[in-house]
């Protein structure tokens, strides 16, 4: 496993442990589609919550959350489009959330959740 995986694993626990945290019960996790993979699906009351997470060593969540492009969040948009229609979930009420995470190993890490984070 690189040195990029093991971040991203690291940073994907550390936000499930904080989801967990805030009231969210984990559904899924590293789900895979042909347009890419959903790291988390969470779901918080009635509402499915599918949460890109992306991780940097850095002092702050600033380029983490940068690396979300426009190409990334059309890919997850059809990856969530695509768990709805497998898991027959035709009438829920979802939204997309990012959580940034800055490893900063002389620090606990910075956790920025930002929620329906595409702004539909």
């Amino acid at each position: 496993m690189g040195q990029t995986q093991k971040t991203g694993n690291k940073g994907e626990s550390i936000a499930r442990d904080y989801l967990i945290q805030k009231g969210y019960t984990i559904v899924d996790t590293n789900w895979s589609t042909r347009y890419g993979e959903l790291d988390i699906i969470a779901q918080r009351d009635e509402i499915y919550v599918f949460v890109e997470v992306k991780t940097r060593h850095s002092k702050n969540t600033e380029s983490a959350l940068a690396s979300i492009t426009p190409n990334k969040r059309e890919k997850m948009i059809k990856a969530v489009y695509q768990y709805l229609h497998e898991k027959k979930l035709d009438d829920i009420i979802w939204r997309i959330d990012a959580i940034g995470i800055a490893l900063n190993h002389k620090q606990a890490p910075t956790i920025d959740h930002v929620e329906d984070a595409f702004d539909w």
